[in-house]
């Protein structure tokens, strides 16, 4: 695999974050990526496990006009998964790095273009776990998260309540009645699916396993965690 060209960079309060490509010899197709600080963030050789993460919460919500959450932009996989389904209102994605944002706007990620052109999608600027830990002032859905690398190797640690019980307290005030929140990890976390198990009335874990030689010569993992609620919850 060829060396990363990066495209765009930027300074920002969590490091310095890279956009670019690469080629695996032999290969005409780009590998897009998002690097923070040296370190793979986003990679478009196979996103399986982010759109699965859409595709798996769409097929444990069946209900129609859903209005979704969805916590990082990355390279868009995730959003895209979600448009592509016609039961989808509505997507509005948090986004933290402003300069993620400006590169879409621009047309430098390489699914600007879908994003932008379908009206059910929006981003804005904000950090998603200070708004799922702040006050509901609309509720969703779904709310889907793709931020830290994991559970417990998170990116900055404001983010640390999330994964607790009086967090997720906090978080189910944003899901509406039968609302789904699903949470990827690049580890598993016996302690997050029990924090789940005990804020909400069904939870469970989703290995999601595939090969990709580019990137690995070792099958490669994610783990989604889904939790649901019945009822409107309490206060």
């Amino acid at each position: 695999m060829t060396e990363l060209q990066v495209l765009e960079h930027a300074d920002t309060d969590i490091g310095t974050i890279y956009f670019g490509r690469r080629r695996v010899q032999n290969d005409a197709d780009w590998i897009y990526e998002i690097e923070l600080n040296g370190l793979l963030l986003m990679s478009s050789s196979n996103p399986v496990s982010e759109r699965r993460l859409s595709t798996s919460a769409l097929d444990l919500h069946r209900g129609n006009e859903l209005r979704v959450l969805v916590g990082g932009l990355g390279l868009g996989h995730t959003a895209l998964a979600l448009l592509e389904s016609p039961r989808v209102a509505k997507v509005r994605v948090v986004e933290k790095l402003g300069s993620v944002i400006d590169w879409m706007n621009r047309g430098v990620l390489p699914l600007s273009s879908e994003l932008t052109v379908d009206q059910r999608f929006e981003v804005v600027q904000g950090d998603v776990y200070a708004d799922l830990l702040g006050p509901a002032s609309e509720t969703f859905d779904l709310v889907l998260v793709d931020v830290d690398h994991s559970c417990r190797d998170r990116l900055s640690e404001t983010s640390e309540p999330f994964y607790t019980r009086q967090g997720q307290t906090r978080v189910a005030r944003h899901l509406e009645p039968d609302g789904l929140l699903g949470v990827w990890s690049a580890e598993d976390d016996d302690d997050f699916l029990a924090v789940l198990a005990s804020s909400y009335p069904r939870a469970h874990r989703e290995h999601v396993e595939w090969e990709d030689d580019r990137l690995s010569q070792l099958p490669l993992r994610d783990v989604l965690f889904f939790s649901r609620a019945d009822s409107a919850p309490s206060d």
